[in-house]
């Protein structure tokens, strides 16, 4: 049997999806006249636009007259849920590490799982066309995280392939070459053929892809036995329960697409359609002996969000979707494929707690609903804590920046004051590698003021490490936000007569609220102020004075941005055209109430 199943795991941007796209060309999957693009595994839109990969996916190649199963996995620790269970289906890894950066945390973090799984490593180091890289340095330091993460003496004796994805060259050595044959005939030698053990049927779900046509379809690779078309099976659930069914349709990955076949065997990877209700994780085992295989275990959420209807004035302008049934039909869709997600209601029928792995991974899923014509709003990322032993725990994360060396100190200083505490501190070239242990929730926030203090220069990724003590208060935001007192167009007029009160994230085109978040101040505390008021027209006008108003561009706040900026008391209206920021009470009297019977209450 020639198979060989690999996964490609790598740091986002060191460009595992532009190697993919690079052995689909080599293999000649595609016509000579084909229009292909870039990129042509991240199909999905946010992918495309944000150049990283969220959803792992499979394609098959044939070389050699092996075929070869490539499962295309996310670099983001907030995807973890999508690697896990993926990397199930592969029987060997390629590690794809930039050739200057070399291992980054997000890397670590997916390789910590493979090398678990006892899956055979093959590294390759990525842009060694690039100036300044050090292609030894980072085999080195390779070499040494494998022997952190507890690698066994075969997986240590991994073989090392050299090359540039973008100009198309993989080999043994640093010699460029003009194809990336180097690297398949690697694979083929280094990676066994899938462990195949006798015995009936169990085929564990590992993914889903979904069909208009054909309904919900069930991925996943063989463990034993072979499946046949039109066969009976049972479903094995994940509470014990079992459930007879048939196979309808089978298919296996050729190329981009699926190709109908009769049956599949052991050790290959295959889509199963006509099961009903099934879930990830669960087995499709034999109809007469049903046995279950172990089920995968996923890390638990370390965040999480209420999301609720939209309530805001402008209520149901753009979205399609806008009731509370619609909100919880999304959310339980949203449940079945994506695993690292949890869901609880709360006392108020209109919203839900949304439980998840991080900023990236909430945000990706509440940008994908809004895409798709829902209305919500969402509120500030709060950490999950444990009690430990009768005392508070938090989740803690290990933050790495890259920054020239001119800018360490503000950096250091940052982190510092969001009760981070610093681990490693070493030059790379003209750059300072900096590694801290900081509170999760010191996270929230910290990017745009590290960009904004080292001029854009710092490079910044973290991981989940471990739950530790409780680190106390960590201050949040330093200045306070205007709030608009009239509904209305702001004029230029007013902006212009506020500048000096802080900067703006609305323009005389905005069509505002009253409690809407329209700018942020110079100095803490909340200010409502009037941006719709009209210049009074009088007789005594000198000519060319209205010519003066100027006024500074807007700031623009991507989704991220606006989870990481707000606080308790404040929410974010996410439409399909538009994110606005507001006050979770928008009517000011009622939030002088609050605010006092919240203080009384302390006191």
């Amino acid at each position: 049997m020639n198979i060989r199943n690999i996964a490609i795991i790598a740091h986002v941007d060191h460009g595992k999806t532009t190697l993919v796209d690079k052995i689909l060309h080599t293999t000649n999957i595609f016509r000579d006249n084909q229009e292909t693009g870039e990129l042509i595994m991240d199909s999905n839109d946010l992918e495309k636009e944000r150049g990283i990969t969220i959803f792992s996916k499979n394609v098959s190649v044939n070389y050699k007259g092996f075929k070869i199963n490539v499962i295309d996995t996310p670099g983001h620790a907030d995807f973890g849920g999508e690697v896990e269970r993926v990397l199930k289906m592969a029987d060997g890894v390629v590690l794809l590490v930039d050739a200057f950066e070399g291992p980054m945390p997000q890397t670590r973090f997916v390789l910590q799982k493979a090398l678990q799984l006892g899956l055979r490593p093959i590294v390759v180091i990525n842009k060694v066309d690039k100036p300044n890289c050090r292609p030894d340095e980072v085999h080195d330091a390779v070499f040494e995280l494998f022997f952190n993460l507890d690698a066994t003496e075969e997986q240590l004796d991994f073989a090392t392939v050299y090359g540039s994805s973008k100009q198309g060259w993989m080999n043994t050595t640093l010699t460029p070459t003009d194809n990336i044959f180097p690297l398949l005939d690697t694979i083929l030698e280094k990676v066994p053929e899938p462990h195949v053990t006798e015995g009936n049927l169990q085929l564990q779900i590992t993914s889903l892809d979904y069909s208009s046509f054909l309904g919900r379809i069930a991925v996943g690779r063989i463990a034993r036995g072979v499946i046949k078309e039109n066969q009976p099976i049972c479903l094995m659930k994940t509470d014990g329960s079992i459930v007879k069914s048939r196979v309808k349709e089978l298919y296996v990955f050729e190329g981009l697409g699926k190709k109908k076949v009769t049956e599949v065997s052991a050790g290959d990877i295959c889509a199963v359609v006509g099961i009903e209700g099934f879930n990830i994780g669960e087995t499709i085992a034999d109809f007469e002996n049903p046995e279950a295989l172990p089920i995968t275990s996923i890390d638990e959420p370390t965040m999480n969000m209420q999301f609720s209807i939209n309530n805001s004035p402008f209520f149901g302008r753009d979205g399609k979707f806008v009731t509370s049934r619609h909100l919880r039909d999304r959310l339980e869709k949203e449940l079945e494929k994506n695993l690292a997600l949890r869901v609880t209601p709360t006392d108020s029928a209109d919203s839900f707690m949304v439980y998840g792995r991080g900023i990236l991974h909430l945000s990706v899923l509440i940008e994908t609903m809004r895409r798709e014509g829902y209305e919500l709003t969402v509120g500030q990322p709060q950490v999950l804590t444990k009690e430990v032993d009768g005392k508070k725990h938090e989740p803690y994360e290990v933050l790495v920046v890259d920054v020239p060396a001119e800018y360490s100190g503000k950096v250091i200083d940052l982190v510092t004051q969001r009760k981070g505490e610093m681990l490693i501190m070493e030059s790379k070239g003209e750059m300072q590698h900096l590694e801290f242990d900081i509170p999760s929730r010191g996270l929230l926030g910290l990017r745009s003021q590290m960009l904004t203090n080292t001029a854009g220069e710092a490079v910044m990724a973290h991981r989940f490490n471990e739950y530790k003590p409780w680190k106390g208060p960590i201050p949040g935001r330093n200045n306070g936000v205007m709030l608009a007192k009239n509904a209305g167009y702001p004029t230029g007029y007013s902006i212009d007569k506020l500048q000096d009160r802080g900067s703006f994230f609305i323009d005389t085109t905005d069509e505002i609220y009253i409690g809407q978040v329209i700018g942020e101040s110079t100095k803490p505390g909340d200010l409502v102020v009037n941006v719709v008021e009209k210049k009074q027209l009088t007789n005594m006008r000198a000519s060319g004075t209205d010519d003066s108003v100027r006024v500074i561009p807007k700031r623009q706040f991507t989704l991220e941005e606006c989870m990481e900026y707000i606080q308790q008391d404040e929410c974010i209206e996410v439409t399909p055209k538009n994110i606005r920021m507001r006050k979770v009470i928008l009517d000011e009297d009622e939030r002088k109430k609050v605010s006092k019977m919240m203080k009384a209450e302390i006191a």
